[in-house]
């Protein structure tokens, strides 16, 4: 893999990363989103989308291959000149066009098309890969991934000049076929890695799917890959897509949902019709109103929707990279969880994996809020249990309350749903400055007392009493039977400080 990736932060597996695309001459802020342009149906042109956020785009070689109209000035001028854009542009290859069309319509092997990408001055190119839909049987997967695994290879000796090379990470919904898949890619050398066809996963609002074939992928390819999540244009799904390790998102979606009058916003999408009142600050929204934009002419209707699903799309990546770079990532993927069923359910998906994102999870940062039942179940939860076995206990007669101090005991230790007991000493450092609810969940008392369980079972010697708020019979049974229960009342708790 050539050295154009630099990770700069981490938020459990998301990152803020700078992709080095030498050709452009310029240098890509990821997460990034990458907007798709069809050359003969440029709703919004590229030059509208620099001046909205665009950094890069992409754009399908394959159409322009094609293209009676475009393909000899696509070659003449070069696509930067043909969609006067500065950014970097991303080819695709005609992979999409297969998928929908079959091998009798899409007649083109990698050699040609790279070279074409290579010619019309792409910045990252695409061979031709096969993506395998997410509901194939396990022996066409497997068939169609070696199929794969050798145009990459091909892809991969060629000489490509300056133009960087994607290598698509395929395999269905069978992580280990993507896990496999992920780590070939990565042997060829190449440079970003798009997780491929995953769009009917995303088109279905299968979002938990997406985000196992994304973490497949990923403990394929290593932390140090640009994966390239293709199709994921929803800005709703956004953070959830970073939050599992996504660097470049593609987006048709503000063209294609404004062609049918409907709205983008991060909580879904609305129709046009149905809108009195906008939500949203962007220009578009500010100058029209809704009867404004409903009484356009349909092209410019649809020209505007456009633009404001496109500032909506922007201002969530720019949203999910300040998330990132403050710490507070998972924060805003719950948030959006809240939003709809299916981002729940990949948040879910993605807390099952808190084990490999906490590997990557920045240690400090400024501050934890528990918001959900999910909240007990993040990589900051896992990492204090993990170190309470370290933590040195003084005295016999230990006590973990959620109350105040008793000097009965050789020590008091406090208790903070979801994390459970720590040292007071350590009240002021991170995660354990948390903000929660006065109202505890039973997950979060689950979560606390599995941190009781390890503390005990690290120090068999010491007696320990826990002091808790009413916490529901089935969490205590599950506590070591050597440790003493005892409930401080069925109020709700005071502040009791550190």
């Amino acid at each position: 893999m050539t050295d154009v990736f630099e990770v700069r932060a981490w938020d459990g597996a998301g990152r803020l990363g700078r992709l080095d695309v030498p050709r452009a001459g310029v240098t890509v802020e990821t997460p990034a989103l990458m907007p798709v342009v069809n050359p003969h149906l440029r709703t919004v042109t590229p030059v509208r989308m620099e001046e909205l956020g665009a950094q890069i785009l992409i754009t399908n070689g394959y159409i322009l291959y094609e293209s009676d109209d475009y393909r000899e000035q696509a070659l003449d001028e070069g696509l930067h000149s043909l969609y006067d854009f500065s950014g970097a542009i991303v080819t695709d290859s005609g992979s999409f066009q297969l998928s929908v069309y079959g091998n009798e319509e899409v007649d083109i092997d990698t050699r040609e098309i790279l070279q074409f990408q290579h010619d019309i001055g792409s910045d990252v190119g695409t061979p031709v890969d096969i993506p395998t839909p997410p509901d194939a049987d396990r022996e066409r997967a497997t068939e169609e991934l070696v199929t794969t695994r050798e145009r990459l290879e091909l892809a991969a000796d060629l000489d490509l000049g300056g133009m960087l090379l994607n290598a698509p990470v395929q395999g269905a919904t069978y992580g280990d076929l993507r896990e496999r898949a992920g780590r070939e890619a990565r042997a060829t050398g190449a440079d970003v890695f798009p997780v491929g066809a995953v769009v009917p996963l995303l088109n279905d609002y299968r979002y938990a799917e997406a985000v196992e074939v994304s973490l497949a992928a990923k403990r394929g390819l290593g932390p140090a890959a640009p994966v390239h999540l293709f199709g994921a244009g929803h800005p709703m799904t956004f953070a959830l897509a970073a939050a599992a390790g996504s660097d470049l998102f593609d987006s048709a979606a503000y063209a294609l949902y404004a062609r049918d009058d409907r709205y983008l916003t991060v909580r879904g999408t609305e129709h046009l019709a149905d809108l009195e009142h906008l939500p949203c600050p962007c220009p578009v929204c500010a100058d029209h109103g809704a009867d404004g934009l409903r009484a356009l002419a349909d092209e410019a209707r649809e020209r505007r929707l456009a633009e404001h699903n496109l500032h909506v799309s922007f201002a969530e990546m720019r949203r999910v990279r300040q998330a990132i770079r403050a710490g507070d990532l998972l924060e805003l993927v719950e948030a959006r969880a809240r939003s709809h069923p299916a981002v729940l359910d990949g948040y879910r998906a993605l807390l099952d994996a808190s084990e490999t994102i906490e590997r990557t999870d920045e240690a400090s940062k400024d501050a934890f809020f528990h918001l959900s039942a999910e909240s007990a179940r993040r990589p900051e939860v896992r990492r204090h249990h993990d170190r309470l076995v370290a933590l040195p206990v003084e005295g016999q007669e230990v006590l973990l309350s959620e109350g105040d101090r008793n000097d009965a005991f050789d020590e008091t230790w406090r208790v903070v749903p979801p994390f459970g007991p720590f040292p007071r000493t350590l009240s002021e450092t991170y995660p354990l400055t948390a903000e929660v609810p006065e109202r505890t969940d039973r997950a979060a008392q689950a979560a606390a007392g599995r941190g009781v369980t390890a503390l005990a079972e690290a120090n068999p010697d010491v007696s320990f009493t826990l002091a808790h708020w009413a916490w529901p019979d089935d969490v205590l049974a599950t506590l070591p039977d050597r440790v003493t229960t005892t409930p401080l009342g069925e109020d709700t708790p005071p502040d009791d400080g550190a």
